[in-house]
């Protein structure tokens, strides 16, 4: 039984694979991916089936990297009624790119991912949430590009991204350059006087199940949708163990063989759709 109250909720899925997260990125260069194993379509294929169980339609971010070689893939997403957003192309943080090269690597994968599809793509999210203070200038970039809304601003503090005392709620956003788009932030909850991240990927592995379901629902219980996010290696317990630090190890593989089982849980908890669908329901898009 859903316990959103009627509120529906944006399911969003981060399309790349194992070795392109910045948890690992010390362990593989780019100009090596093609050489490791390719899984992210056999993942996807899973989460499509998961959501076609339970007839969600969801969002999903795809990397242009990914579409160029499983242009398949992309279609099949779009032919089960789910929406195709754009996740840039080399999954490269925003604020160490230029704006030039940023604007040819967004042009080229929203590119990539029209001609898939043959629609327009207006949905973005930056690789690893890395539109911060440091690079808004890559917000104009977005509306010079033709997209109308993004959602890869956390409003948390963290030691890759983070824009701490931004909105929570999806709202419009003035860009510096003057555009404007529809913002929806990545989801939090207020404790106390902490802002917590509560939006999905690592964090749903991290914390208990119990919490995150709790911590989702009080966005709901506000009026309030949220926002949750997955990547298809986060199901993937088998994917390959690469030599890491630490840190970067506990982020990345912790929990990976509860994970399916828990979104299985959260998706029959809450009611959820795309992020179009959302913003449509809070006239921040038009129907």
């Amino acid at each position: 039984m859903p316990v959103s109250q009627g509120i529906r909720n944006a399911l969003t899925i981060d399309v790349e694979d194992y070795f392109q997260v910045a948890a690992l990125a010390e362990a593989v260069r780019v100009e090596d991916w093609s050489k490791m194993e390719y899984r992210v379509e056999a993942n996807t294929q899973r989460l499509l089936v998961l959501l076609a169980e339970r007839d969600i339609k969801a969002t999903f971010f795809v990397l242009g990297w990914v579409a160029e070689r499983s242009p398949a893939l992309v279609r099949a997403i779009a032919d089960a009624g789910h929406e195709i957003a754009c996740h840039g192309y080399s999954h490269q943080l925003v604020y160490s790119q230029t704006p030039e090269v940023f604007r040819e690597e967004t042009h080229k994968a929203k590119a990539i991912l029209e001609a898939q599809i043959q629609k327009p793509v207006l949905g973005y999210r930056a690789a690893s949430y890395s539109i911060t203070q440091a690079s808004r200038w890559a917000l104009d970039i977005l509306v010079e590009e033709g997209f109308t809304w993004d959602s890869s601003i956390f409003p948390v503090r963290h030691d890759r991204y983070g824009m701490p005392g931004t909105p929570r709620w999806p709202h419009r956003l003035k860009a510096d350059g003057g555009g404007e788009l529809v913002e929806f932030p990545l989801s939090t909850l207020k404790l106390m006087h902490m802002t917590l991240p509560i939006a999905g990927g690592g964090y749903f592995r991290l914390f208990p199940y119990w919490f995150s379901e709790w911590g989702l629902a009080s966005i709901n219980r506000q009026g309030e949708p949220f926002i949750f996010y997955l990547h298809p290696w986060e199901i993937d317990p088998g994917q390959p163990r690469l030599e890491v630090k630490a840190l970067s190890r506990f982020r990345h593989y912790n929990n990976l063989n509860k994970c399916e089982s828990r979104l299985c849980r959260l998706l029959d908890r809450f009611a959820f759709t795309t992020v179009e669908e959302v913003l449509r329901g809070k006239s921040l898009l038009p129907s």
